[in-house]
């Protein structure tokens, strides 16, 4: 019996040396570098905006923070790098719709789950799209856009990256209008804009920060936006939903997550941090010339947001048969 107590003894003491390792962790965190993936080209707004992210991480943490980018596959293989990496707080990742929602939807295989293997962390902003045509498309409105396409079977093409909102909203606008429009893949929006504007293709679906200042400079010609309510910078351009394509209201979100499992202080402590740097009227500001509109959040609030997207991406997805090659 003394034998058996001694040992229970030392089983106790074991474990409250262990759960009071864990809160000095999370109180020291962080003590080294911290990396944030990108799981996209270097320049985009996804890129950009972690960028901000991190030096206000570094100046408040007072420590360096990095950006890695790690694009390609939709965006698969960077999350998958945080998916499966250690849950300290030290690998992050500069997350969005299309990575984290709508690749596990379009992709066969992908070793990541949207609800199972990660943390959300901090939601940091939201945009939406617009729908423009090149000036060699008649059309002035959607239906218009739409008789026009009717008329021409197969003759306009719409591009956008794989695997991205774009992608997604104009293959489900092409099976609610009923109009032959030809997808074009591409690796990302840069390349898409470019054909656009030399008019490889004649339509997209893209943020504001890649469209608004070519629709303002008369170069393109915007039908709708995918907002709820019009945009102030086109008061005169309509929501889809008032074109008549409600179920194309859409918008995406940019955020923070990290590795399933990451300790819930060390969660607290970058949300905290994230969510004041957001508030700025700095971070605001380059925010909006990324087209988004600032947001913040609770970790609960954000990974909310994510498991409400997880079945409307999948069932749009299998509604427009969207394929990721």
């Amino acid at each position: 019996m003394v034998a058996k107590r001694v040992f229970l003894s030392a089983i106790a003491a074991i474990g409250l040396s262990l759960t009071s390792v864990v809160p000095t962790l999370g109180q020291s965190y962080p003590d080294r570098m911290i990396k944030i993936i990108v799981p996209y080209p270097a320049g985009g707004p996804t890129d950009v905006m972690a960028r901000l992210i991190a030096q206000r991480l570094a100046a408040s943490f007072g420590q360096t923070v990095i950006v890695d980018n790690r694009p390609g596959a939709g965006g698969t293989i960077g999350t998958k790098l945080v998916a499966s990496a250690n849950p300290d707080g030290y690998t992050l990742q500069l997350a969005n719709l299309g990575a984290i929602v709508i690749s596990p939807a379009l992709y066969k295989t992908v070793d990541y789950d949207p609800l199972k293997s990660f943390t959300p962390v901090a939601i940091a902003g939201i945009s939406s799209l617009v729908l423009v045509v090149t000036p060699t498309v008649p059309a002035k409105t959607v239906a218009e856009l739409v008789t026009y396409a009717k008329a021409n079977p197969g003759k306009l093409n719409h591009g956008a990256a794989l695997s991205t909102t774009p992608h997604l909203v104009g293959e489900l606008f092409k099976v609610r209008s009923g109009a032959d429009i030809v997808f074009v893949p591409y690796k990302g929006a840069a390349p898409a804009m470019t054909d656009l504007m030399g008019g490889q293709i004649q339509l997209a679906f893209e943020a504001k920060s890649a469209l608004l200042p070519l629709i303002q400079q008369g170069k393109l010609r915007a039908l709708a936006v995918t907002s709820e309510t019009r945009w102030p910078e086109l008061p005169d351009v309509p929501t889809m939903a008032e074109s008549g394509f409600a179920d194309l209201t859409s918008s995406f979100w940019q955020g923070v997550v990290a590795p399933a499992g990451t300790p819930a202080i060390v969660v607290s402590k970058l949300n905290n941090t994230i969510n004041e740097a957001v508030k700025s009227s700095e971070m605001q500001a380059s925010f909006a010339t990324l087209g988004l509109d600032a947001k913040t959040g609770s970790p609960q609030e954000f990974g909310a947001i994510i498991a409400n997207d997880v079945p409307r991406w999948a069932e749009i997805v299998r509604i427009t048969g969207a394929k990721a090659e």
